[in-house]
This record gives C-alpha cells, structure tokens and sequence, in this order.
C-alpha cells in the first residue's frame, strides 16, 4: 500500500512541474530550507514587525531560510485569525509600513518572508455577514453556515464555527483572493503562503489561490485528530492534501508532531518507527512535501512554559530532545520563536542547524532507523549523521564524533570529516504513457539493488514527448557503479536496451566526500 501513496504523489509532483509558468518551489526539490515562525500567540503587540525587523541579521547567522509572519490583514481578534478586511493590511503586529520594513530587512540578509494565508473564514465588518474591502455578499456564505442570511453553496470542507465560512466555489470570491494574494501580499514582497485550517476547503482552492500569488514556499496545516492505533490514516490525510494541491504545497506534519509528543511524554520511542522500518510520520511516506516542527503558536506554550495555548504541546522538558529529531531527519524542519528568543535555546539549535547545513541534510534525506524502543530512539541519516533521543544509552560505534549533546538527546558525524554519501543527479530524457514513471535501478542500495520495484524514482520536468526525467540519489562516495532506466507502471518494467560495454549497463563513479555529481544520459534507449 505504502507504494501507491508514493506513486500517487510522484506524479502529482510531474504535473505541477509542467504547468505553465510555474514557480520552482522549496517542494519541489532536495531542500535546504528551514522555516522560523516568526511570532507565538502573544506576539500581537503593536510593535511585532519591528522586533522581526531588529533581527534580520541574527537569524540569518541562525541559519533560517524562511520567516513565517502572522496574519497580516485587518482583523478581529487581536492574533488576526477572524480576518475582518482583507486588503487593509494594518494589523495588531503592526501597520503596513512596519510590515515592509520587516519584509525588506529580511529579504536583504536573503531570507524570504511567507504569509499566513487565512481564507477558510470571514467576519464582518459590523454585523455577521457584511464584508467590505473587498466586499462580498451573502453568497461568499457556504450553505449550512450559522449564519442565518447564508445563500452561498455546499462547504467542499470542514466547517469554522467562530467566523462565517467562505464559498470558494464564487467566482467573486476567488477573483478577489487572487487579487490579495498577488497584488497585496506579493506586493509587500511575500514569497511564500502557509495556508491556515487547510482541512476547512478543498485544497484544489489551494491550488488556485498559489498559482495566483506564484509563491516560491507553500504549505498547508492539515491538523486532524491522531488516532495512535490508525497512523496510516493520519499520514495519509497529509498525502491527500498534497495531491489534492496538485503537488505544490507541502503539509505540517502533524503525524511526526503526534507521535513526538507520546514517545517524549511516555517514553514511547518505538512509536518514531512505522512496520516497514521508515519513520512512522508523514516523512517516513513522502518528505519532500512535509514541513516538521515541535511546536507551534496553537500546539504549544509562548513565551514560558506555562503561557499560551498549549492544545497539544511536547512536554517543555523535552523540546531539545523534538528539535534533535526534525533538525536531524528529513522535511523542512521549523523553528518556533520562542524557542529561539524566549526559553534560552538559541544557541543548542544553532549547533544542531549548522550540522544539518555542514552535512548536507535535506528535505528528502535518507534514514535508517538503527533503534526504536521503550525509552530509545536512534537512526543514521545520509550515512553522515547519527542522533539518538531519550533516556536509554546508545553510540553508533568507531568512526564517529560527538557534535552535539544535551538532556536525552546526542548528535554524532563521521570522525575525519568523512561522509556516507553523496548526491549524484541522473537526468534522461523518455517517452512515457500515462501512468508509468521512469525509475532507477542499479547496484547500490540507494538504487534499489537491481529491483524496480525499489529502485530510485525519478520525477518529470515538463510533459508531452520526450520529456526530462532526473532526481537526486545519495550513493557512497568515490565508488564505481552501475545502472540502468525503467519505465515502470506499479508491477512491471520496460527496460532499456543494453549499453556498450561488456556488461551493457551505464557505469559511473561517484565524486569523492565534499562533491556532488551530475549523469545526463540522453535519452531512454528501447
């Protein structure tokens, strides 16, 4: 079962790729970023965008990518998730200038700023329904709302009781978001959406709504209750809400955020492992479009341990034990501010962050659980870092060095700078029909140890005849290899005709610790 997860999102991803115009996104490949909520529950101050602004510089320093600013807009409630008017954008973090102060200071150190989008619901200006800037009428209103003067259609999601929920089937409707999107929030220089209560309308909306604003970063929150004996269905939430996007946005993963809080709060490690030794959480299925994390503004404390919503948080004594975790495996990990700025650990993440950066860990990174038990979990990642968490001892033996350690949690890369892998890229260019993938096969366990139906799947570049196919395997380094393409539909493979040579493979050989390689073999020989 867990192939067809993968399969169905491969190709969801070949699609997004081919359309016209489409932004190459922080999803759509290895990636390096790392995400900083910028902002907890108590943040809205008046003065927010200028605390951002003030520090740019650390959190370039810090190694973040990516900042994620609260709502922006008019609203409310003084946290801006009951949006009010859309297009004004004076808020209680601050007024519209402040705010492209901050965008531009942080954009000047190369970090790009995401938005929380909030467009599952609406308040009116004074009464239940009379939205102004824009304004809409009763039909921008789902029917079933509770709202009396409804005249709107069926919800396509899940409904919000504090705010009117919004018809995204309008054409009104999507008109004006689109315009908001590209026009306002682009506008102010956003380059990326994190789109909130994505499980309240159809994520296909997702997908318009993106292709309007064109963003660079895009992921949804898809928070469901997480039912321990139905993991699967969980992830598989997740997975639907990607494909469901057509493969351009990412999801939270709050099935890792789920299965974090049990193993930290009882001691539950075996759960990080699901039956086919990958981790259990929406990375073990599909890591490229999963955003991790620890906490959140809704999950966990603010600015104390005490302090904010705390509706499903990792136990506060924990939390370096979480960021050993996402900071190490692969995803987009984020960081939580107060975390960073308000709890005192700065400058353990920052140790952890710069081990991920040193050694090449990115979205899609390979990991190999070594242990996951009562009170013990430990993996090596891209062969070049091992970590361990909870109270149980363990080391992965001669050959590694402790980088970083803390209360339940260690940290080790190879001793002399060595590394377990490094990333080759494979491009070919194939004819496929619908339905089939071009994968890779070869003589290395990253390949699939000459089985299709292991073997490395590669992702389309573009459609129509001929199209490209490459991705990006980790293989060990300075080694002879050998290879082969398939098109593959599920259950059975097309080979491709042999090479010349003696054994009629493709060969190669992988650049040396520190390199990366690049194999574009023409095209797929019948």
């Amino acid at each position: 079962m867990l192939q067809r997860f993968l399969r169905t999102g491969l190709l969801a991803t070949a699609l997004a790729a081919a359309l016209p115009g489409h932004a190459a996104t922080e999803q759509a490949k290895a990636s390096s970023a790392v995400l900083f909520q910028g902002f907890h529950w108590h943040s809205a101050n008046g003065a927010w965008y200028a605390d951002l602004h003030a520090k740019a510089a650390d959190l370039k320093a810090l190694g973040v990518t990516h900042v994620w600013f609260p709502p922006v807009s008019d609203a409310g409630s003084p946290e801006g998730y009951l949006p009010r008017q859309l297009d004004k954008l004076d808020s209680a973090y601050g007024n519209e200038a402040q705010l492209r102060s901050a965008v531009a200071a942080l954009s000047a150190q190369g970090i790009q700023s995401v938005a929380d989008v909030v467009i599952n619901h609406r308040i009116g200006s004074k009464g239940w329904g009379d939205f102004s800037n824009p304004g809409w009428d009763c039909r921008a209103v789902v029917n079933g709302d509770e709202w009396a003067g409804r005249c709107g259609n069926a919800d396509s999601g899940d409904g919000y009781a504090a705010a009117r929920d919004i018809d995204h089937s309008q054409a009104f409707v999507q008109r004006d978001l689109k315009a908001w999107l590209a026009n306002r929030l682009g506008g102010v220089g956003f380059s990326g959406i994190r789109y909130d209560y994505s499980k309240g309308y159809a994520p296909s909306y997702a997908a318009t709504y993106h292709d309007a604003m064109n963003p660079a970063f895009c992921v949804g929150e898809v928070w469901t209750d997480l039912d321990f004996n139905r993991v699967d269905a969980h992830r598989q939430q997740l997975v639907n809400y990607v494909d469901g996007t057509g493969g351009r946005c990412a999801a939270f993963d709050f099935t890792s955020k789920g299965l974090l809080n049990q193993a930290l709060a009882y001691n539950e490690y075996g759960r990080l492992r699901d039956g086919s030794g990958k981790p259990a959480g929406g990375i073990g299925w599909w890591a490229q479009k999963m955003v991790t994390f620890v906490d959140n503004h809704d999950t966990g404390p603010s600015e104390s341990c005490g302090a904010g919503q705390n509706h499903w948080p990792v136990p506060c004594d924990k939390v370096m034990q979480g960021y050993a975790y996402v900071l190490t495996h692969p995803g987009i990990p984020s960081l939580y501010y107060p975390h960073v700025y308000n709890w005192g650990l700065k400058d353990p993440i920052r140790t952890l962050l710069a081990l991920r950066r040193e050694q090449g860990i990115v979205s899609t990174s390979a990991v190999a659980i070594q242990r996951a038990e009562q009170g013990l979990y430990a993996a090596v990642i891209d062969g070049k870092l091992a970590m361990k968490i909870g109270p149980n001892g363990w080391s992965p033996g001669a050959g590694w060095t402790l980088r970083a350690s803390g209360d339940q949690y260690a940290v080790w890369s190879r001793a002399g700078g060595g590394c377990g892998s490094v990333p080759v890229t494979f491009r070919i260019a194939a004819n496929v029909a619908a339905g089939q993938v071009v994968q890779l096969v070869g003589d290395q366990a990253g390949l699939g140890n000459w089985s299709p139906v292991q073997g490395f799947k590669l992702t389309a570049q573009g459609s129509g005849g001929n199209t490209v196919w490459s991705g990006t395997a980790q293989l060990p380094p300075a080694s002879a290899i050998q290879y082969k393409y398939v098109i593959w539909n599920g259950s059975s493979a097309i080979w491709e005709s042999n090479q010349p040579g003696s054994n009629g493979n493709r060969e190669a050989v992988t650049p040396a610790c520190g390199g990366s390689g690049s194999q574009n073999d023409g095209g797929f020989r019948y």
